[in-house]
């Protein structure tokens, strides 16, 4: 009987040991969370705007958008070009998303972040659009939304 109890207690510590490892990396701070559409456009943003990694930012977007970031390299080429917004000392929050309460079925969404920092040294405030595509569970961006311009002045 003893010889039972000391198996299952060791099998107990074991699975516990384990459970402790995988929770470790789910909090792992440089693993970026995709949960949400919220945290990948965040996630993308902060990494192009305040971390300055273009590498970071890749683990957001999926390939077509990984081969425009390739291109452009740098953070700042890559807000200049692909954001066409060019800041220093950025916040950010999300400002809308286009999804209702049926989040688990929907698959393409678009997040509208508000951008604020410094752009020649004045302060800055300005949104972008992302759209988003659910896939495996991570939601990864597939597209900046081009701004809206208007023609007549």
């Amino acid at each position: 009987m003893l010889k039972y109890l000391v198996l299952i207690v060791s099998l107990l510590s074991v699975s516990a040991c384990d459970n402790t490892a995988g929770q470790s990396v789910l909090a792992d701070p440089s693993i970026p969370s995709m949960r949400t559409p919220e945290l990948s456009s965040l996630g993308f943003l902060n990494a192009i705007y305040v971390e300055r990694d273009v590498e970071k930012a890749k683990l957001f977007v999926d390939d077509s958008m990984k081969d425009i970031l390739s291109h452009y390299y740098i953070a700042a080429s890559v807000q200049r070009h692909v954001l066409n917004l060019s800041l220093t000392d950025v916040e950010m929050e999300v400002d809308e998303v286009d999804i209702d309460f049926f989040r688990k079925t929907t698959e393409d969404v678009t997040v509208i972040v508000k951008i604020m920092g410094l752009r020649g040294g004045q302060f800055w405030v300005d949104d972008r659009t992302l759209r988003l595509n659910k896939r495996k569970g991570k939601w990864i961006i597939t597209e900046v939304v081009p701004e809206k311009r208007n023609v007549n002045g």
